[in-house]
Formats: structure tokens, sequence, C-alpha cells
């Protein structure tokens, strides 16, 4: 696949000890670690091709802009999106999906019609639409899951009514790591007139994504969670929907002209980008998506497959242990409490042994509702980490099991 003690060695942080114990980061669902060449290309941009984007006529205005939309022209290639002008910047996957609230539901959402996501969403793929429903007089609809943590598909589709505007998914869990059938998804909504947005924060630094051939109609993700820096995301939607939406916030960049009695605005994808962008981070975005490109995506899935899988192998046999979650079509998440331990308590002691883990809700209130917990511990793989973190994390876990 890759050597991934080279790999290691570009994320200058994995050399670190944490009370006197090597670091084993495992909340990669939080945030991931940069690589150097990230870094480096943003200090070096800021040292020496600052200048803000679009309107100047100076050469380093000229510089900067180039590198900005080159890295647009890297998010379409890296998501095979068909055109640039499909491309928008945010700061990330929750302020891409509060723009398309905004937008689709000004546009396309009427009082008493119908938004639909699933139990297991990220809290930003429910307040938006919530938000949405009360502001137009629509109503919230929720796609039910199993027990084991796979979404009901029938049920699904007895859910889509010709008030149905909008299909709102995760294309990966980020508590249950269940990778849902987002291409089946898509296919049932579109035969009832429905589009579909994907939530693909949990998703995108883990497998490859063709937007195209799963034919969603709208996608987001976030820079921090690919090895980029933070600040900055992604929401691609197809330009026939995108022409159709009015702009989300309003200023520089996304006019055209402006007159006091009338403002015409910007064509795509400048209409949806008012402001000075963060030009910065969208080039370290894009050397990000190529570092991830030049080491392979079905490399670093196949690597992350294996991992999870030892991971849950080892973590089944600890006495107590109860993993949420399918055992198939599983990403490289793991959710888990182990006998009466709090997990708080559980996290707070593997910090002290070096092991970085997220613990509580993990912004998906309702979906701890649904399993009938208050949260979980949760260790989430990402293509720096190894069998020997995982062995660790056993360990630790075990260490933690004896002292209750």
């Amino acid at each position: 696949m890759y050597d991934i003690n080279k790999v290691r060695e570009d994320f200058p942080i994995l050399q670190r000890e944490i009370y006197g114990k090597p670091l084993v980061y495992l909340d990669n669902g939080a945030t991931t670690q940069k690589p150097r060449q990230v870094v480096e290309a943003m200090v070096d941009e800021y040292y020496n091709v600052n200048a803000n984007v679009h309107r100047g006529v100076h050469f380093l205005s000229q510089q900067a802009t180039d590198l900005h939309e080159a890295s647009r022209e890297t998010v379409r290639r890296f998501i095979h999106a068909r055109s640039t002008s499909e491309i928008l910047f945010t700061r990330g996957t929750t302020e891409s999906i509060n723009l398309l609230a905004f937008t689709f539901g000004e546009a396309f959402v009427r009082q008493g019609d119908e938004i639909l996501v699933s139990t297991m969403e990220h809290h930003s793929n429910i307040v938006p639409w919530q938000m949405m429903c009360e502001r137009k007089g629509a109503t919230l609809k929720v796609i039910p899951m199993t027990d084991n943590g796979e979404l009901q598909m029938e049920a699904y589709e007895e859910l889509l009514t010709e008030r149905t505007r909008l299909v709102c998914c995760t294309h990966v869990s980020n508590v249950l790591g269940t990778i849902n059938p987002v291409a089946d998804i898509i296919r049932i909504a579109h035969q009832h007139g429905v589009p579909v947005l994907i939530d693909g924060a949990q998703s995108v630094p883990h497998m490859p994504v063709d937007v195209q051939v799963l034919d969603c109609d709208f996608f987001a993700f976030s820079g921090h969670k690919i090895y980029g820096p933070t600040g900055v995301g992604v929401l691609y939607g197809k330009e026939s929907w995108l022409e159709k939406l009015p702009p989300y916030q309003g200023g520089g960049e996304m006019i055209k002209t402006v007159k006091f009695e009338k403002t015409t605005y910007n064509e795509l994808p400048y209409k949806f980008e008012a402001g000075t962008p963060d030009y910065v981070a969208t080039h370290g975005l894009a050397v990000a998506l190529d570092y991830v490109t030049a080491l392979g995506m079905e490399n670093i899935f196949a690597h992350e497959q294996q991992l999870t899988l030892y991971a849950m192998q080892q973590m089944q046999q600890i006495e107590g242990m109860r993993i949420f979650g399918p055992a198939d079509h599983h990403d490289a998440v793991i959710s888990f409490l182990v006998g009466n331990i709090h997990h708080l308590d559980m996290g707070t002691l593997l910090d002290r042994l070096g092991i970085a883990v997220r613990t509580g809700h993990h912004c998906a209130e309702p979906l701890m509702h649904r399993l009938g917990i208050e949260g979980t511990v949760r260790a989430s793989f990402a293509l720096y980490n190894t069998t020997d973190e995982v062995d660790a994390l056993v360990a630790g876990i075990r260490r933690v099991q004896k002292m209750f």
C-alpha cells in the first residue's frame, strides 16, 4: 500500500509524548493531524504570495488568485465534479449545510412541505433543517434505523411523499461508522423527483468519492477532517440546482453590479462566496488533497479497513465490551462502552496513558437517545494509525477496567 513509517514522518505531532507516554492519536473523526507539506505550503503563501484575490491587478493578487482557483480545480478533480462552477468554498461542512438550508428553503420550501433526515445525523445536518422548517412551516421527518445501526430502507421509501422537498443523509455515521447505501438512497429519491444532500464529512477522508457516479445533488465536506486546515470546506452542488438558488450572504465578490435601486449577482460559484475567502486555507486544502491522492484513496481505505477490523477483533475480547454499529459496511470509527465505566472516566484515564479518544454524544444526541445511552467512547482511525496503536488502546482499556 504505502510505507506507513515514512508517512508518519510527515506528521511531526505524532512524535510527541503526552504525560510521558507516546501520543496515540485516535480522535481523527473530530479532526485529523496535518502533514508538514500542508503547513509549509500555507506558511510559504503567507510569506511570499499574500494578497487579496480576484480584484487586484498587481502581480501578488493575480498569483494568489491563481492558487485559489487552482485549489477549486483540485477539489473538482478529487470528487469528480463536472465543473468548477459546482464547487463552493465555505468554512466547513456545517456552513455548507447552513448555506443550503437557507437558500434551498427560500427557493423551494413552503408550509406543509417535508424534509427527510436520518436517525444517525450529526447535529449539523439536523439543526439547520429544523431552523428552516420553523421559518417556513415545514416538517422534519426521520428515517429510522435498525438496532445494529443500519437505515431501514423500506421505511425510508415509505416516508417519501409528494410533499418531500429534500433528503439529507450522512454518507458515514460519525458515531457508528455505518457506511450508508447512499447510491440507493439517491436513486430512490430521484424516482420520486426529490434531490439529495450527502454529508461527506466522514467519508471523503477515507474512501474514493465520485459525485457524478453517486448522482447526488449536493455534497458537503470539511478540510480539517482530510488533513487540511481548519475553517475551510466545500459544498458541491449540481449547476442546475445552484443556478436556481438565491445568494446566501451579500457583499463583495458575490455581486456583478450594485445600484441603490437594484443589485445583480455574480456567476457561479462566486454568487455564494461573499467577502474575502480564506485563500490560504483553500491552497492548504488542495495540498492536503494532493497528499492523499498521491497515497491513493483506495490504499487509504484498504489500510483503515484492515486496521478497523483488527481493532474490533481485539476489542471484542475485552469482557463487558459493547461496540455500537454494524459489523458489515463499517468505516474507520469504533464507538464503545465497557461494563459500567462511564465514557468520560474511560476517556480521561486513557488520556493519562497518552491515548487521545473522543467521549460524549459526538454531536449526535438523537442517535444516543435511539441507542438508549448518554454517550460513548469513540476511537477513530486515519491513514497514519498502526496496529501497535490499536494494541496500546486495547491495553489501555484493560488497564482502566482493572481500576474499576
